[in-house]
């Protein structure tokens, strides 16, 4: 009965990609959170005609086949490439669309952004290069909750064993007080530690070596630990306002205040594990396949499942300008919680980095499924 009680301080949902790539989290949502989906007309997801199908069409091509989409994904093949109109009538009759709300009957929902940066790295430590770029310890313990409880789908418990007892594994700030003394493979160095700690917070990106050459690392595993916004705790200790804990900002903050720095991180107890990636194309999310930039996007599978077309409509970062368009639901995140969720993939290097830091706008989502197939549970 201990390792069930365990299980309720350290249970988090099982994802490959990053489980907080929000600097700033949604407000938690009740766990007993049910979805409600609601038949509508294409004509009233809005700008639904002007959007550019082709590209969400290959998107969407990318995640194919899943059992639910078989279906959709043969029919999907014979459609040509870069007519919209074509991919538009494809989605018209291959799907219906269902308006997704919450319990609560909120229809509008939280929308970040994420990205894959790209760091100054080597394969060795030096001088210019001090930050270890983690694989997954040999100590770390994972469990597959769904095994005695299939209530607990898509949760894992991790921890490492003591004696004869689980226990919590090490948190962020105890790693990084271990130094070399913590036991765990070294894929690479890098030279920057708040780069480092948003690489943690993307869940995988590209390191520049030295001699020209890209290593891409990607999500392997975490010490399961909840998130805690380091932009929160900023704000909480004076630092920053919290209005302004953007990505961008939090970087400046880290850069004028080294001395401070290793305590804020540390409020984060959260880590991420690597592995190494294929260097070309696009980064995987925790569907399998390459990602889209900015037609990719991250939902909670609860209640929108994985390779499913998501109609998104929501502003531009810091802007009232409307960014409709149908995304391919292909990651997952332990930050994204909620019916009305998504976290949307900028691509990959500086500016998709700004785009993603400076995004936290409101949105609708809707969900296209296939006709005929069941609509998935939640409600």
């Amino acid at each position: 009965m201990t390792h069930i009680r365990f299980a309720l301080i350290v249970l988090v949902a099982g994802c490959t990609q990053a489980p907080l790539r929000p600097v700033e989290p949604p407000i938690e949502r009740p766990v007993d959170e049910k979805a409600r989906y609601t038949a509508v007309p294409f004509t009233a997801l809005p700008a639904w005609r002007e959007a550019r199908h082709a590209t969400s069409l290959q998107a969407f091509l990318a995640g194919c086949p899943r059992p639910a989409l078989a279906r959709a994904c043969g029919e999907a093949t014979a459609v040509p490439a870069g007519d919209d109109d074509a991919a538009r009538r494809f989605f018209e009759t291959a799907f219906d669309a269902y308006a997704i709300r919450a319990t609560d009957g909120g229809e509008t929902g939280l929308v970040t952004g994420y990205y894959e940066p790209i760091l100054a790295g080597s394969r060795t430590p030096g001088a210019n290069y001090r930050y270890p770029v983690y694989g997954v310890p040999d100590d770390l313990i994972s469990v597959e909750l769904a095994a005695t409880n299939p209530d607990l789908r898509n949760s894992r418990l991790r921890g490492r064993v003591v004696g004869r007892r689980l226990v919590p594994y090490y948190t962020r700030g105890e790693i990084d007080a271990r130094g070399t003394a913590f036991a765990a493979p070294v894929i690479a160095w890098v030279a920057d530690p708040v780069e480092l700690f948003f690489l943690h917070v993307q869940g995988s990106g590209q390191l520049s070596l030295p001699n020209g050459e890209r290593l891409r690392v990607g999500y392997a595993d975490s010490n399961g630990h909840p998130y805690r916004s380091i932009g929160r705790a900023l704000a909480e200790r004076g630092e920053l306002p919290l209005e302004q804990t953007s990505m961008q900002a939090i970087k400046a903050w880290g850069a004028a205040n080294p001395r401070k720095l290793a305590g804020a991180l540390a409020a984060n107890p959260s880590y991420v594990f690597f592995r190494e990636m294929p260097a070309s194309g696009s980064p995987v999310g925790a569907l399998g396949v390459p990602l889209t930039a900015e037609y990719s996007v991250a939902v909670d599978r609860r209640y929108v499942p994985l390779g499913a077309p998501v109609y998104l409509a929501t502003t531009w970062p810091l802007s009232d300008a409307p960014l409709v368009r149908l995304m391919a639901a292909q990651d997952t995140g332990a930050a994204i919680r909620g019916a009305v969720r998504a976290d949307f993939f900028w691509g990959s290097g500086e500016q998709a980095g700004a785009q993603a830091g400076r995004m936290r706008q409101q949105g609708r989502m809707w969900l296209l499924w296939p006709r005929g197939e069941a609509l998935p549970g939640g409600g």
